[in-house]
């Protein structure tokens, strides 16, 4: 019988709260914040521990964090439909710094009239950060749902410089 291989996962400390990393040789498989609404489904595989993964994943966040670090560089190993993994690699494809809208990326995916699936699909990814799910904002400029909440949505897109680093009171002192 084969036994599938182990996915091990630790708490990475950031600045927009712990993060729950997960990674096995096949490679990074989650990342998820705190109060995260869909969390990836755990199974018999996961188990805490130490990966070289892991290593690699967090110093990435870690100079990412530092905005010393645009775009990571991991073998990537998200599970998921086929439609929803086109979503989550096309994340890949947006910019540090810049933003697109649910319905931009259903038409650069092919598929014009799947706004809503897009949109659900981003909601469940299982790498944000790393596949910036938070770079995909309402038509209107918006800051829509976030799996780990508009704030960390809103800190993540400050750090990248694509909103601006002010107080979001326009009547604020």
């Amino acid at each position: 019988m084969n036994t599938p291989a182990p996915i091990f996962h630790r708490i990475q400390p950031s600045p927009v709260g712990p993060l729950r990393i997960a990674a096995s040789d096949a490679g990074v498989h989650a990342i998820e914040f705190d109060a995260q609404r869909h969390p990836v489904p755990r199974d018999r595989r996961w188990h805490e521990g130490a990966h070289p993964l892991l290593d690699a994943l967090a110093a990435q966040l870690d100079a990412y964090f530092e905005a010393r670090l645009t775009r990571f560089d991991l073998p990537l190993a998200p599970e998921g439909t086929d439609f929803q993994r086109s979503v989550w690699f096309g994340l890949a494809s947006i910019p540090f710094g810049e933003t697109r809208s649910y319905a931009q990326m259903a038409a650069r995916l092919g598929r014009p009239s799947a706004t809503r699936a897009v949109g659900a699909a981003n909601g469940r990814n299982p790498l944000p950060i790393v596949l910036p799910c938070h770079r995909v904002i309402g038509a209107d400029g918006s800051l829509t749902g976030f799996g780990g909440g508009l704030p960390a949505k809103r800190f993540l897109l400050r750090l990248e410089g694509a909103l601006p680093a002010v107080d979001d009171d326009l009547f604020a002192a």
